[in-house]
């Protein structure tokens, strides 16, 4: 009977040895779903955008407030080539999904697209040794937010008015990062004072607005909305005020950009700092090299 018992158990061992090892190579293996799919649906968009072929001017800038027109400036905008689309990489950024949640650290790709307001990001990291993967996208209109644990399970996939709200005001904070976006027909702005400005985007029968808040030497500090909705991973949402806080930044090319990103709800208990992004690279089209 005790052999029998033994004999049991290494079996039931081997068994879970080789589930774990199973378990040790798929999840290693390079490709995952949910990674292929925004490779795929870049790839597309990437072959739809228009090429732009002029420059910033003077004159392009002229009807912005005066706070919009010194960042162009500062930043060293005018007499540079306009782009299509741009594409940021995050590493190591420490990112909660909602209050009282542990951090957790993510990669975050994204790309932003100037025709249209178009946004798409890939966050990969994981939990607890398993991988997560998350989609963020915003096309035709339609904002979602998916997590995708151990390449295989959904652990939610946000969407609905809410989200196609808050991926629009999103797309519009990020708006001067790529800045031929403030240019286009479907941003319209309002001079405040000199360090302040606000925009307003209308697309798909949607419209979100926010204030940008500048220093003194153009650079554009933050952009605050109450046209977002805390989403919590269950689904659940409340309306609290949002910003997008930039700063860091460095030359590269002969454009000042920011290279430290953090986004902010700001709670009537306290603000929640849930993605923090440090040394950002921002390329645009015309400086991509593969």
């Amino acid at each position: 009977m005790k052999r029998r018992n033994k004999k049991k158990m290494l079996v039931v061992i081997g068994v879970l040895l080789c589930i774990i090892g199973i378990m040790t190579v798929f999840f290693n293996i390079p490709y995952s779903k949910t990674r292929a799919e925004f490779s795929e649906l870049i790839s597309s968009l990437l072959t739809e955008i228009p090429n732009e072929s002029s420059v910033f001017t003077e004159e392009d800038i002229a009807h912005l407030p005066l706070p919009v027109q010194k960042y162009f400036r500062h930043c060293g905008y005018i007499g540079t080539p306009k782009m299509s689309f741009m594409k940021a990489i995050y590493q190591d950024v420490d990112f909660l999904f909602g209050k009282d949640k542990p951090a957790i650290k993510i990669d975050y790709t994204q790309y932003n697209f100037v025709n249209e307001p178009i946004r798409i990001a890939y966050i990969d990291s994981s939990m607890y040794g398993i991988p997560f993967e998350g989609l963020d996208s915003y096309t035709a209109g339609n904002g979602s937010m998916k997590g995708v644990l151990a390449k295989l399970f959904t652990l939610f996939n946000q969407t609905g008015e809410n989200m196609d709200k808050a991926s629009l005001v999103t797309y519009l904070s990020e708006c001067l990062i790529i800045p031929n976006v403030a240019l286009q027909d479907f941003v319209v702005w309002e001079e405040i004072d000199n360090f302040h400005a606000k925009a307003t985007i209308s697309y798909y029968g949607i419209t979100a607005s926010g204030i940008f808040t500048f220093n003194e030497n153009g650079e554009m500090l933050s952009f605050t909305t109450d046209d977002r909705m805390a989403t919590a991973i269950d689904g659940t949402s409340e309306k609290v005020k949002w910003s997008a806080v930039c700063g860091g930044y460095v030359e590269t090319n002969g454009i000042r950009r920011p290279t430290v990103l953090r986004a902010i709800w700001h709670y009537d208990d306290g603000d929640l700092v849930y993605f923090d992004g440090k040394d950002i690279a921002i390329e645009f089209d015309y400086e991509q090299t593969n």
